[in-house]
């Protein structure tokens, strides 16, 4: 499952603080004064808690408490966290996306971290970055992932691969007959078209000097931006992508053309490795192609993180628990069993790791990467950005009519919803 780009930004500041007295941790408790007898709650992605077996077993012999592990969507679990927490029903640890990390901050759902550098230290810049708001801990990372190309060896071999973006629609050109394709991708949504309209010079938000996202600057309709916008209309004005890509049910027929052996390569990520493999599709995993500038494309970089609720009544045991989940041996024991490509930078080069070749798409693309932004401004980026491209696809606008509509609606949300703070 992909990284979640759009959630509704519900700001419950008011609630959260009110429930905090009633489910929050106490001042003056303590993992070791109350870590006996305790029950710990973790919310663990869907069909991954099988990575995290024997450390939560090791955890609990180790502190004499319990832990329960819920199996629960983790682009969705800020989501129940709204509801369950202030209700006392939520989780200590949670998984969730990055990208989601400013907006939980904001609403008072996330406990700051107190952890010492040399465990910071452990992780890539990227994904621990990910994880800062104003300069303080919220999470640890779990896994990292970003696009990737797979290409079916049935149809074309890895010697024969167009190595730029162009050279895909050439490619495409030849063999596309309306059932059966060369290239696809949902480039009617940001978070995929990104990947060509940042390798011209487009951003989502521009930088002040300390690193920090402006969200005053948006680079959605700049001229890279457009630029990259009109290289991806080529692929449907030229009937290379079929209609049914278009929209939210694309990404099931992306998904099943590919499996059906009726595309030669699409972009999708390391989310579908299992279930293409269980297709029986015999495919290879490569990083996305340069574009005609000699820039690579880029992608999102999404980091998955173990996360302490505000509402946790145990809330130092519960760190000391994603910091244990988090490390560096069973980061690689859950990576042996779900196969998400761990954050931890010494397993970067491990071999066992390394001879996968889904994890070595992953980190040769996150050198061409960025993170996704994690500031809750992000929120008005998705619908407005995703509403433009597909009228791109469609033909229903020109790129910088529709760009320069998204980038002043995304400026309009952002004054209304977030100047106030």
């Amino acid at each position: 499952m992909k990284m979640a780009k759009k959630y509704s930004a519900l700001m419950v500041c008011a609630a959260v603080s009110l429930s905090l007295a009633a489910c929050g941790p106490k001042e003056s408790s303590s993992a070791k004064s109350s870590s006996k007898g305790s029950e710990l709650v973790v919310w663990e992605d869907k069909e991954k808690s099988i990575g995290i077996k024997d450390a939560v077993a090791a955890f609990e012999k180790e502190h004499d408490v319990k832990v329960k592990v819920v199996e629960k969507p983790y682009a969705k679990q800020i989501e129940d966290l709204r509801m369950d927490g202030p209700a006392c029903t939520g989780p200590d640890v949670l998984t969730m996306p990055g990208d989601q990390i400013g907006t939980a901050v904001t609403e008072g759902l996330l406990k700051e971290l107190h952890v010492e550098k040399n465990v910071q230290s452990l992780y890539t810049d990227a994904s621990i970055q990910s994880q800062m708001v104003d300069q303080k801990l919220y999470g640890l990372p779990k896994a990292v992932e970003t696009t990737v190309l797979f290409y079916n060896k049935d149809l074309i071999s890895e010697k024969e691969l167009p190595q730029t973006l162009e050279e895909w629609y050439d490619y495409s050109k030849k063999t596309a007959d309306g059932s059966k394709f060369g290239f696809l991708a949902l480039f009617d949504q940001i978070y995929y078209a990104e990947s060509v309209m940042s390798g011209y010079g487009g951003y989502i938000f521009g930088k002040d000097k300390d690193g920090s996202y402006n969200p005053s600057d948006i680079g959605i309709n700049n001229e890279g931006a457009v630029k990259g916008a009109a290289l991806i209309q080529k692929f449907y004005k030229g009937g290379l992508f079929p209609a049914g890509i278009i929209g939210e049910q694309g990404i099931n027929v992306l998904e099943s053309l590919f499996t059906e052996g009726k595309a030669a390569a699409i972009i999708s990520g390391p989310w579908n490795v299992e279930a293409f493999s269980k297709a029986g599709i015999n495919y290879g995993i490569t990083k996305l192609p340069e574009l005609e500038n000699g820039k690579n494309m880029s992608a999102f970089i999404g980091v998955k993180s173990y996360n302490v609720s505000a509402f946790s009544k145990n809330a130092e045991l519960a760190q000391e628990l994603a910091v244990f989940l988090a490390n560096e041996k069973n980061s690689k024991t859950r990576y042996e069993q779900t196969k998400e490509v761990p954050a931890v930078k010494s397993l970067a080069d491990d071999p066992a790791i390394m001879k996968s070749e889904a994890a070595r798409a992953v980190t040769e693309q996150s050198r061409f990467s960025e993170l996704t932004p994690n500031i809750p401004e992000m929120n008005e980026i998705w619908t407005p950005a995703d509403s433009a491209l597909q009228t791109v696809a469609t033909g229903k606008a020109d790129p910088k009519q529709a760009l320069d509509q998204a980038a002043e609606t995304a400026k309009g949300q952002i004054k209304a919803k977030h100047s106030g703070k």
